[in-house]
């Protein structure tokens, strides 16, 4: 997935929606800014499959050698996959935050929702805000 195509929550969470089935699947990762801002990640925790997830809400966390970061999610759902071998492969989120690197896979329940998130031009304009 190219950065550009995403939509972004303030929290660094990036979301690409398909339609699979009829249904709008959102893709859910943390973004290459969140990664280098964390820098030497040690554990990562996602919910289960079957979850309902909120947007806003916290659906796992990172850990980082320098402090623990809850995962929000952008969107609301229900959780159709989770990238748990992620976590034996961590250097991946490093190298390839927006594609082997995603975490959940949510079947969305407002599609409405990615319009509240932020396009690639303003979620830059927020990362350097926060240098």
């Amino acid at each position: 997935m190219k950065p550009e195509e995403l939509r972004y929550a303030p929290t660094h969470e990036w979301v690409h929606v398909t339609e699979e089935g009829g249904a709008s699947i959102a893709t859910v990762g943390i973004s290459a800014f969140a990664v280098e801002q964390l820098t030497d990640l040690v554990y990562l925790d996602l919910c289960e499959v079957g979850r309902r997830v909120e947007a806003g809400k916290e659906f796992g966390e990172v850990e980082s050698v320098k402090a623990v970061s809850p995962l929000f999610s952008p969107v609301s759902g229900e959780v159709i996959a989770a990238n748990k071998e992620l976590a034996d492969r961590l250097e991946e989120l490093g190298s390839d935050p927006y594609g082997k690197g995603w975490l959940i896979r949510v079947r969305m329940s407002d599609v409405g929702e990615i319009d509240r998130l932020m396009d690639h031009a303003a979620y830059q304009r927020q990362c350097a805000e926060e240098g």
